[in-house]
């Protein structure tokens, strides 16, 4: 019965907040391939305007962040994936599920350490996060690790959100299921995209011009 309502909390939490922060995210990071830097710092500055940002950014995205993950990782240690004896669609997401999942995970740590924890230390401002992403995606190598890890997650998002509304009892037949999947996996297409048209947007030349000054400064200013 704890490992139920265990699952079922691991569940709630990857849609509503976890899904959610997806969104905005994405909406967020979109802004810099729509307007570029100036439509992205604005959106930056809003959000981190908010009187009570560091109360949502706890409760609302990292701890319930560190249960989904830590405990996704368990259910991943758990699973027991049969493609290869039944190749079935609903099989292949199964073990698709859990692969991104650890992926995600690791991403995630990545990520936030080297942009929320860097403003946490002084290193990096709000307002320079456009031109720092410019100096993380500007590599190649890492540019396409940060697709993979983009992709991963909205597909663990999408795939998740599919299996929460089955498990849920809010899809019930075949047809709902279906139509739910595809309505998810588009979800998972459109996603992606954004996501990566942003990282595109973080390399392009406005992000660089402005990567290149707070290198040239950051000697003089330590």
């Amino acid at each position: 019965m704890k490992g139920f309502y265990s699952r079922k909390l691991h569940s709630l939490l990857g849609v509503i907040p976890l899904g959610a922060f997806i969104v905005e995210h994405v909406l967020t990071n979109f802004s810099a391939y729509e307007g570029g830097k100036e439509k992205f710092d604005s959106y930056v500055t809003l959000l981190n305007s908010m009187p009570i940002v560091w109360f949502l950014e706890i409760f609302f995205i990292f701890l319930p962040l560190l249960y989904h993950g830590v405990y996704g990782l368990y259910i991943a240690y758990q699973a027991k994936p049969n493609v290869g004896r039944f190749g079935y669609e609903r099989n292949v997401r199964y073990l698709l599920q859990r692969i991104t999942g650890v992926i995600t995970f690791i991403f995630v740590i990545w990520h936030v350490y080297e942009t929320r924890f860097q403003v946490a230390l002084g290193n990096v401002t709000h307002e320079e996060l456009g031109q720092h992403m410019n100096s993380i995606v500007s590599n190649p190598f890492v540019f396409t690790l940060y697709v993979i890890g983009v992709i991963s997650a909205v597909f663990h998002f999408s795939n998740g959100l599919w299996s929460f509304l089955v498990s849920w009892g809010i899809t019930i037949g075949p047809r709902a299921q279906r139509v739910s999947s595809y309505i998810c996996m588009t979800l998972f297409v459109i996603i992606s995209l954004m996501f990566i048209l942003s990282l595109v947007a973080f390399r392009g030349e406005e992000f660089q011009a402005a990567a290149s000054l707070m290198q040239s400064v950051q000697p003089f200013i330590g």
